[in-house]
């Protein structure tokens, strides 16, 4: 089977920016990486999604119109993109912009017309990937671990199984590869209440370097209370939504013991997700924003059993990973292979996730 040049594009939670990265493969394994780019949406589109992320699950009759905001975003985004790149890609992969996640009532929305951007960009565009595992009665989500298991073989090495990927973005998630066994689960919080309480004191957007963290105290007693939440300790399959959890427990804190505790609330979710795991991990490949800050890292690598690391060691570009999935994942589809499984989702069996839709249907 011919690889494919597949597109992936992808908006988190923080609605920073549209991330997009090509790579060409069979479903199976990625034979080349292509370039990478973030482009920001439209100052209005951020702030919007990030007001109707924020009404968790209210507020429903303002998402046609944002729907249509987002893939126009989208379509400019992709057309520069692919121009500026000299791409024609056999299809692009849209997975929309989510503004709620409720697994536990079947709900998952992510904004955007697939249909309409495949007509805008004269491409066939895959989207709706997560409806299908829902459908199976599984939690839409994490959708990367199979991509991770990819990339394991290919750049990592089985030789430092068992290996957990460790994604740090406004939620955080891990996916624990050994040998065929593969299990994945949403942990907790990742950067979104750290950000969000930087962002409400004035003092930037995160939390740049750690810095303002390592200065402040941890209070243990507010961050004993916090880590005894019981989603913490239930066995995955699991996955949340960015506004699950609250930062409210360092209320009346100075912006530096806030940070302290909330970096301190993250470091200890994560530990806790390690207990759940079928074995103790050998090697931690931390992924997304969160591997940016050094003081974060240093605290995982004291709480794990692991050596944490940033996956750029491996010559895994962390910002791009997830975007890169979606391509790998729009590739499966096309090759009839499953996007999600049991032990990743929760679904009733393995799933093959995604819709294609042509350009004039």
């Amino acid at each position: 089977m011919s690889d494919w040049s597949i597109v992936g594009t992808i908006s988190g939670t923080s609605a920073d920016g549209i991330d997009l990265a090509e790579i060409k493969t069979d479903g199976h394994q990625v034979s080349a990486f292509g370039v990478a780019e973030t482009i920001s949406y439209q100052p209005e589109t951020r702030t919007r999604v990030l007001e109707a992320a924020a009404r968790k699950g209210t507020g429903r009759e303002a998402w046609p119109d944002l729907a249509r905001a987002v893939t126009e975003d989208h379509a400019e985004a992709i057309s520069v993109y692919l121009a500026s790149n000299g791409l024609a890609p056999d299809a692009v992969v849209f997975h929309g912009q989510t503004v709620w996640h409720d697994p536990d009532k079947g709900e998952t929305v992510q904004l955007g017309d697939p249909q309409l951007l495949a007509d805008t960009l004269k491409v066939p565009v895959i989207g709706d990937v997560r409806l299908a595992d829902m459908a199976a009665g599984g939690q839409g989500a994490p959708l990367v671990p199979v991509y991770h298991q990819a990339l394991a073989r290919s750049l990592v090495g089985g030789e430092q199984e068992p290996i957990c990927f460790l994604n740090i973005g406004g939620v955080s998630n891990l996916t624990f590869i050994d040998g065929e066994t593969l299990h994945a689960f949403d942990i907790g919080p990742g950067n979104a209440l750290l950000d969000d309480w930087i962002r409400r004191h004035g003092a930037g957007d995160y939390d740049a370097g750690g810095e303002i963290s390592a200065q402040g105290k941890v209070l243990e007693d507010r961050l004993a209370d916090a880590l005894s939440h019981p989603f913490l300790s239930e066995a995955g399959p699991k996955s949340l939504d960015r506004y699950s959890f609250s930062g409210d427990f360092v209320e009346g804190l100075s912006l530096e013991d806030g940070a302290a505790t909330l970096l301190a609330f993250t470091v200890g979710a994560i530990s806790k997700a390690e207990t759940l795991l079928p074995k103790r991990i050998k090697l931690c490949l931390v992924c997304g924003g969160g591997r940016h800050n050094p003081v974060l890292l240093r605290r995982l690598e004291e709480e794990l059993s692991g050596d944490v690391v940033s996956a750029d060691v491996y010559n895994i570009d962390g910002d791009a990973l997830e975007a890169q999935a979606m391509a790998f994942l729009g590739a499966r589809l096309l090759a009839g292979l499953p996007t999600t499984f049991p032990e990743t989702t929760g679904a009733s069996g393995p799933v093959i996730g995604g819709r294609l839709y042509h350009p004039g249907e």
